[in-house]
């Protein structure tokens, strides 16, 4: 980048803003206002809109689980819900009954088990 910024200054210098024909008119300054804005829209389109709907949906399954739902941890962890207290999940993993309480920010996915 720093080989490029002397080129850059020297065309920046070379711009008279007093010159004929530099004038923006109405329709290439609304152009140019395009090349500015629509790059910013598609990115939030693309990229903003499609991870709030996932934040949404794992925050709406953790808000819904019920003791016995299967849970994994965002360490790891999978084990079967125990007990819920406000803001605090406690889920048994393995066969020794291994009892551990999390934030409920930690929950990574929430399986509902099935019911016949």
């Amino acid at each position: 980048m720093q080989f490029f910024l002397p080129f850059l200054a020297e065309a920046a210098a070379d711009i008279d803003p007093n010159a004929p024909g530099y004038e923006l008119t109405g329709a290439s300054s609304i152009w140019s206002m395009l090349i500015i804005i629509l790059p910013l829209v598609l990115m939030y389109v693309i990229l903003i809109v499609p991870q709030r709907r996932r934040d949404k949906k794992l925050r709406d399954q953790i808000n819904s689980a019920i003791v016995g739902d299967e849970i994994v941890t965002i360490g790891g962890l999978c084990g079967k819900i125990v007990n819920i207290k406000d803001d605090e999940v406690t889920f048994e993993t393995s066969i020794e009954r291994t009892k551990v309480t999390i934030k409920k920010w930690g929950i990574k996915e929430v399986k509902k088990p099935i019911q016949s």
